[in-house]
């Protein structure tokens, strides 16, 4: 049993009129789909929306459970605790966290309402795996409620470090939550490490390694399980007819640039554009290449527009954007080509395979994984990617040029090496990382995570304890 925020599928209008369900995109209904379907499994999730209480549905084959929320709930629950409160936090505040005690009274709602549905539909010692920050007190809720079951929770945003999370005033209520799973799964190994010295410093329980022993026999394993992408269907569609076309097409409407660089990311505080955008700004004011040579294509998805960080960031990035193309842009040749809107896996492959330098640059990230997706859809070899060290990627796509994200010119020497690289250059480190993202698939790493918590014994305890843990 999946338990996530949302449910893996998407609320359109179908031509009749009629409301319908989609397959939502992104990597993890890749991931779990095939696990759930083999499984028998069911996911629980919030359907988007407050309008009406759904009941259980099967949609594509796929036992759906939904768990409503109030309008109210969306706001406190999700646009408050998770988004501005949790995120950034857990980003290294690269914004300021707000802490409201009515936030975190509707987060406990919210969770205890996953874990009661959770609860409910489990078959016996069923296998559930909770997904997020959003339900962080899922694990510990439900196994009060059903000590039989084997709980697995995997975050996939990066954890902080003991200096950080301690700022939040329910830091043991959210590390006792945690500790109701039998396998807590993190991005990096620093994340585990971090939530075990938390768990030793303010909880108190004995820890020694990747383990923790609780009072009531059970020992938690807290490791690092790097997720990826489905990456032979992501070159798959790179290699089809259609989108090689659409990405001949999106150099033509460009003006056949000698290079083109890229950036995809949700429009958030921590993707780090804006930098990004006033380096590239002034390797142009600098004169190693003009609008002629070079255009910076920026997508930036529209991302929780109801929350003023947000709001206010795009504001910021529209006038950048708008500055740095009347400031240095020729008629018919900005700067930056800048869309703010989300588009179909089929037009970010041909915008991977249009790009000949991808730039990612996140403040803080737990994988980041259009890093990856772009080197999945280079199947030629070609192509350069800047990556942030900040990024969990990072840690896996050693031969991208690397970057901190908060050195302006450090950013810039980079973007220049990337556009001035060789052709043999490029293919050496390109052909590396294909190697990594392909061996190391989404498959995998569901696999490796699912493998391991099956191995937990009924009891969740281990034979052996160390003499003196520490």
């Amino acid at each position: 049993m999946i338990v996530a925020n949302r449910l893996p599928v998407d609320r359109h209008t179908l031509p009749d009129g009629t409301l319908g369900w989609r397959r939502s995109p992104g990597g993890l209904v890749s991931a779990l789909e095939p696990v759930l379907r083999a499984n028998e499994g069911a996911w629980i999730g919030w359907p988007g929306g407050t309008d009406e209480e759904l009941e259980p549905f099967v949609e594509d084959g796929l036992d759906l459970v939904p768990v409503h929320l109030s309008a109210q709930e969306v706001e406190e629950f999700y646009e408050g605790f998770s988004n501005a409160t949790l995120w950034p936090l857990y980003h290294d505040v690269v914004a300021k966290p707000e802490f409201h005690r009515e936030w975190w009274d509707s987060y406990v709602t919210v969770n205890r309402r996953f874990a009661e549905k959770a609860a409910e539909v489990a078959a016996d010692g069923a296998t559930v795996w909770v997904h997020d920050y959003q339900l962080q007190l899922v694990p510990q809720m439900l196994r009060e409620l059903r000590p039989d079951l084997r709980i697995g929770f995997y975050l996939h945003i990066p954890f902080p470090p003991t200096e950080l999370f301690q700022q939040l005033p329910w830091r043991r209520q959210v590390l006792e939550g945690l500790l109701g799973a039998d396998l807590i799964g993190f991005q990096l190994p620093g994340g585990a490490q971090n939530f075990i010295r938390l768990v030793r410093q303010r909880v108190g329980h004995k820890t020694h390694r990747d383990l923790v022993y609780l009072p009531d026999g059970r020992t938690v394993r807290a490791a690092a399980f790097p997720i990826s992408i489905d990456a032979a269907d992501f070159e798959e569609l790179a290699r089809s007819e259609p989108v090689r076309a659409r990405a001949a097409e999106i150099r033509e409407a460009l003006g056949n640039p000698r290079k083109v660089f890229l950036g995809i990311d949700r429009l958030d505080y921590t993707k780090g554009i804006y930098a990004r955008l006033r380096a590239y700004s002034e390797l142009l004011e600098d004169g190693h290449f003009d609008v002629e040579d070079a255009v910076f294509v920026q997508v930036a998805t529209p991302s929780r527009e109801r929350v003023e960080q947000y709001r206010i960031l795009r504001d910021e990035i529209d006038r950048l954007v708008g500055r740095i193309n009347g400031d240095l842009g020729k008629i018919g040749r900005p700067a930056i080509s800048y869309m703010h809107s989300s588009f179909p896996r089929e037009e970010m492959a041909a915008l991977y395979r249009a790009a000949d330098i991808m730039v990612v640059t996140p403040l803080r990230d737990g994988m980041n994984l259009v890093a990856k997706e772009y080197v999945a859809c280079r199947y030629d070899a070609d192509g350069a990617l800047v990556l942030s060290e900040f990024a969990g990627a990072a840690a896996e796509l050693r031969q991208a040029w690397l970057i901190n994200p908060y050195d302006i010119n450090g950013m810039k020497s980079a973007l220049l090496e990337a556009y001035r690289a060789s052709d043999k250059e490029r293919t050496r480190r390109m052909k590396a990382m294909r190697r990594t993202v392909v061996d190391h698939d989404v498959t995998t790493w569901a696999a490796e995570f699912l493998d391991e918590l099956g191995q937990v014994r009924a009891d969740h305890g281990k034979t052996v304890r160390p003499a003196h843990p520490s």
